[in-house]
């Protein structure tokens, strides 16, 4: 059986793009078997993982010749024209149809994520801390997105997205408040978040 499990990084910040990621594999695959296969039921949700852990297991993931593996990225301009969760959904279904193809495949997704009803899919809450294929997303979402922070940075140091990757931290804020909104920040935040 195939699965495709998919996972979203950056629906909250104020800035920049909300990266979704997904994996494809199949239950038959010979490398149940293997180290690798034991240490991928064993894997972690994103956010439980340090920043040099989440990066060994972008590299697995993406290096290993039996999974596939895609991400969508949605920038502000979509996301303020249709807002965040139709964004990240729409970054889902790109994510699905670049691993599925023409097919209908068995699909989960972490909470907040749905895919049209035709599609044999699954959405469940805290499923990146349940499932390891959608744990596996969270990762190629979480590592795609930071890398696209760092690029920003290089385009807009003066708001440090090397640091807080476009969230809304206290720094991040201040910076708004003294530089204003670059070309990278969502519109659709309200003024009152950066208060």
């Amino acid at each position: 059986m195939v699965i495709i499990g998919i996972d979203e990084a950056g629906r909250g910040p104020l800035a920049g793009p909300v990266v979704v990621g997904g994996i494809r594999i199949n239950s038959k695959f010979k490398f149940q078997k293997s180290k690798f296969w034991k240490d991928f039921k064993n894997i972690k949700d994103s956010k439980k993982l340090s920043a040099r852990q989440r990066e060994a297991w972008f590299s697995k993931l993406t290096a290993h010749r039996e999974i596939l593996w895609a991400v969508a990225r949605v920038y502000p301009k979509t996301i303020d024209r249709i807002n965040i969760s139709q964004a990240a959904n729409l970054g889902a279904r790109r994510v699905y149809k670049k691993l599925a193809g023409n097919r209908l495949l068995r699909t989960v997704l972490d909470g907040g994520l749905y895919l049209p009803k035709q599609i044999p899919s699954q959405t469940i809450v805290k499923g990146d801390e349940k499932i390891p294929a959608i744990a596996a997303a969270s990762i190629i979402a979480k590592v795609t997105r930071d890398r696209l922070m760092l690029r920003l940075h290089k385009k807009y140091p003066q708001y440090r997205f090397d640091i807080h990757k476009g969230y809304g931290t206290a720094l991040h804020r201040a910076l708004i408040k003294k530089y204003g909104r670059s070309k990278a920040h969502r519109e659709s935040f309200h003024s009152r978040e950066i208060s």
